[in-house]
Parts: C-alpha cells; structure tokens; sequence
C-alpha cells in the first residue's frame, strides 16, 4: 500500500472524539471529502471492496464500481505530494476517470462531498505587481490567524515592528512597555506582564510568538479592495468567512495598500503563496465586484464567470447584495 494512503488513514480519518460526526464516514466537516476518499481507498486495497451506499450515487454496476477504485487507488499512491484539498481530490478523481460516464463521476464527487467538475477554479499564480498607481505601501504579514478574519473581506494582520517600514515608527511608550513586559516575565510578575501586554495592545500593537520567539507586530485592519462579500448574517455570509480564512490561516501575506475607509482599514489587494486573494474569492461566487469603488475588468470579469456557472452565492437566482442589505439595516427595514 502506498504511503500516502497509510498516512491519511492513520493520521486524517480517525474520527475526533468530541466532534460531531458526518455521512457515513464519521469524518469531521473540515476532512471530509478528501480523508474519507482516503479511507476507502486504503480499505478498498485490503479487501477489493466499495464502500457501502455509492450505488445509490451512481449508476453503473458494482464491478464498474470496482474498477475504478483500482485506478483511483494507483493514481492516489502516484500524486506526490497526495492532494490535501477538497478541490485536489476531486480534480485528481476527474482526471482518472475522465473516460467513464459523467454521471458516474459526479455522483462518486457527491457522495464525497467534494466540488462537482463544474464549480472547480483555476486561479492564475501571479507575481504580485511592486508598481501601480495608487499604492501607498506595502505589508508583509506574520502568520495569520483564522480568529483574525471578521467576514468574507476583511482580516486583520500584524506586522513584525523589524521590518523597515515599522521599526522607526513604534511609539516611545511602546518601547519601554515591551521591554518592562519582557522583565516581568523573566521575574515570574505575569499579572505585570499582562497589564503591560493590554497596554501595548491599546497601542496598537501585539506581542506573537512566532516558532518560539517573541514578536513586537503592529496592527493592521485590511479591506479587501474591488470586492464585497457577503455579511455574516446573510446567506453566504459563513461560506464566505471560511473561505477566507482557509486562504489566508497560518500564511504570510502581501497586501499591497491604496487607501484607508472611514472605519480606519486599508483597503488593499492581498496575495497568499502566489494567489491573489480577490480572484479566488471572486472565481468561487463568495463576493461581488464592488464596482462602486473598482472599475478593474478582470475582477468584472470573474464575478461574472461565477454568475454563469452558479457558483457559490450565484446559484440563487437573485442574491441580495451586501451593500443594499447593510442600507437597510441602516434605514431600520
């Protein structure tokens, strides 16, 4: 048996103990697709046998059905590294049985869970532009984390005050804080310690530790700039959230700034291991074109991809927009 089936069933498909299950596989909702298609395949080459309850997924026989978890199970073992991804998995199923009958494929994707052919994306892998006009500054994050994303389009990051563009920029109050807060500690005075912490926070600033070193960073609340999500309340509202948060969560960021709105955000573009934030938001039906404040045709251009093809909040027929739904709310209807 392959490694990479041994390692997803030994590490991703055992159920956690005080999480609530789903389906059949008794797999959490963050691992679903992809742990419980690892699962069957490490079963399936153990005992040649399909897992329980596809047939109602799909239509042709059960020794179809075998064949192909035999070609599902080589191509697995062949991906390196193995896909991690909902998205992954269902390409690499798409792939492998890109001979077999459609409906077969979607059905076997459905009882997975994982993305039909037709909502799948391909983002570009950009290089993100050090020259437009407009930009400000830029910001080169430390690791985000997933408490940080308020909703669809907006995340707060810090910034390490050793980088150029912050560290002759820290208050003086600041300073002296960070270095009382770290004697402190060293003196076991943690009700100190902590009373200094909250005070450089109301500064602005935070201490991270980051791989087990301390971190002055200063604060920043990003807009995405061009796009807006849906609000939390509304439908969509949580996709779009967990989306973001699975883009951005433990990642370094580059958010290229252009301006800052009355609550005090820069509003900026934001690029994660070579994706840009606002595409992929866009591409996956999560967000509109905030045409408004943003004429660029290709984020125009990928909202209205999305509409074509249903995806995400499209497939409603005629989705509430944010901006109206927060006017009237504002206008008490």
């Amino acid at each position: 048996m392959g490694n990479a089936l041994r390692f997803l069933y030994g590490k991703c498909c055992q159920p956690a103990a005080d999480s609530d299950s789903i389906g059949h596989h008794g797999v959490t909702a963050d691992n679903v697709g992809v742990s419980a298609l690892a699962q069957d395949l490490y079963n399936f080459e153990i005992t040649n046998q399909v897992p329980q309850g596809l047939g109602k997924h799909v239509v042709s026989s059960r020794k179809a059905q075998i064949n192909w978890y035999k070609k599902l199970s080589h191509a697995w073992r062949e991906t390196k590294p193995p896909p991690k991804s909902p998205e992954e998995a269902s390409r690499l199923v798409i792939l492998t049985l890109k001979r077999h009958q459609k409906a077969d494929v979607e059905g076997l994707l459905a009882f997975y869970g994982l993305p039909s052919p037709h909502s799948l994306v391909e983002l570009t892998t950009v290089t993100p532009p050090s020259h437009q006009q407009g930009l400000k500054f830029e910001l080169n994050t430390l690791p985000v984390d997933a408490k940080a994303v308020a909703d669809g389009d907006t995340v707060t990051v810090y910034v390490s005050t050793n980088e150029a563009r912050e560290s002759s920029c820290v208050p003086r109050e600041v300073q002296v804080a960070t270095v009382q807060r770290a004697k402190a500690r060293s003196q076991r005075n943690y009700d100190k310690a902590d009373e200094l912490h909250r005070q450089i926070i109301d500064s602005g600033y935070r201490v991270l530790n980051i791989q087990n070193e301390e971190t002055l960073a200063k604060k920043y609340r990003i807009r995405l700039r061009g796009i807006d999500a849906p609000e939390s309340k509304m439908p969509f509202g949580q996709t779009a959230k967990e989306e973001l948060t699975k883009i951005v969560q433990d990642k370094r960021l580059k958010v290229l700034v252009f301006d800052e709105d009355r609550y005090g955000r820069c509003v900026g573009d934001i690029y994660c291991n070579g994706i840009f934030v606002q595409e992929s938001m866009l591409k996956k039906g999560l967000a509109w074109h905030y045409k408004a404040y943003d004429r660029r045709p290709e984020l125009d251009k990928w909202e209205k991809d999305a509409r074509a093809k249903r995806i995400g909040l499209w497939a409603s027929p005629n989705p509430e927009m944010p901006w109206e739904w927060r006017k009237d709310r504002r206008e008490g209807r």
